[in-house]
């Protein structure tokens, strides 16, 4: 009896967790899996899942989507945000859908997660694809507040909120928020010259079922960074390692995405290899929306 009910109490956690965790799997699932990983902390795969996901299915793809714990649609007061964590919700992905390995199609932040993950667990991978993905937090940093200073050079009050950004501590929630804040006021991550398709998906997802789900929750990377140690993470040499392991990795960028200097994009280029990257023009951060037939090409080139 007393197993018994040890043995119901485990069904019930593992069932309860699984439960925490949102998901969705898009096309057939004999069809080659896909797992997406989206940004954060704090962000959900609404934007990718609303205008994306059932048309990466309909090029050939099993494409499973899901929101992190405690962020978006996964709500959980108990979260607490660590790599572990986010570990532990991938492989639950894997399980609750009978996926032994994997594509991983991770996009901004998740691109750390998808990095650490791909190491930690690389008989679960397949490939892995860098979609407009962090992995050199650092030197995105840096090269936000470079920019910032030129762009408002002639702004004393700017120049001095940049300045006390660079005076706090590179590994805070704080620095964190105030760089990409900063970015943002400068549309940094905002296509240039939007075109009726990324128009008309925009204006879709805003109108739709998903838009009204985008739940963020702001509380993620105050968790994040109390948390977790590996805050500010240069995974260049990671990245290197998993290619020697002989996974492929794939990185797909907009040129004109404001976070990430040419010198980085290089890195990643080299990283991938020539044919195993690409940078799209006139296309920023959310490139599955910017450009999305060249995402969508480019994933089904090299993911079958």
């Amino acid at each position: 009896m007393k197993y018994l009910l040890s043995f119901l109490f485990a069904m019930l956690c593992i069932s309860f967790n699984a439960q925490r965790i949102y998901s969705k799997a898009y096309g057939n699932p004999k069809d080659t899996p896909v797992i997406f990983i989206h940004g954060g902390p704090g962000g959900n795969t609404t934007l990718f899942e609303g205008t994306t996901a059932q048309k990466l299915a309909e090029k050939g793809f099993y494409v499973i989507v899901y929101d992190r714990r405690g962020e978006g649609r996964s709500k959980d007061e108990n979260a607490s945000m660590t790599f572990k964590e986010s570990f532990e919700d991938l492989n639950t992905i894997y399980k609750t859908y009978g996926i032994k390995k994997a594509n991983i199609l991770a996009h901004s932040f998740g691109g750390i997660i998808g990095t650490l993950f791909t190491k930690s667990f690389p008989e679960k991978v397949s490939s892995l694809t860098m979609a407009g993905a962090l992995f050199s937090q650092q030197e995105t940093y840096d090269y936000i507040l470079k920019q910032a200073k030129e762009n408002f050079r002639n702004d004393p009050a700017k120049l001095k909120e940049i300045s006390e950004i660079e005076g706090l501590s590179k590994n805070s929630a704080n620095y964190r928020k105030r760089c990409y804040n900063i970015a943002s006021d400068m549309k940094l991550f905002t296509m240039t010259s939007p075109t009726p398709e990324s128009q008309k998906l925009r204006a879709e997802y805003e109108s739709g079922e998903f838009y009204a789900v985008n739940f963020r929750n702001p509380e993620s990377p105050l968790k994040f960074y109390k948390n977790e140690a590996r805050n500010n993470l240069d995974n260049t040499s990671v990245l290197k390692e998993i290619k020697k392991r002989g996974i492929p990795v794939f990185a797909v960028y907009g040129k004109d995405d404001g976070i990430f200097s040419d010198k980085q994009l290089n890195d990643m280029k080299n990283i991938a290899g020539k044919n195993h990257f690409k940078l799209i023009n006139n296309c920023s951060h959310y490139l599955f929306v910017d450009q999305q037939d060249e995402f969508l090409q480019f994933i089904g080139l090299h993911l079958k």
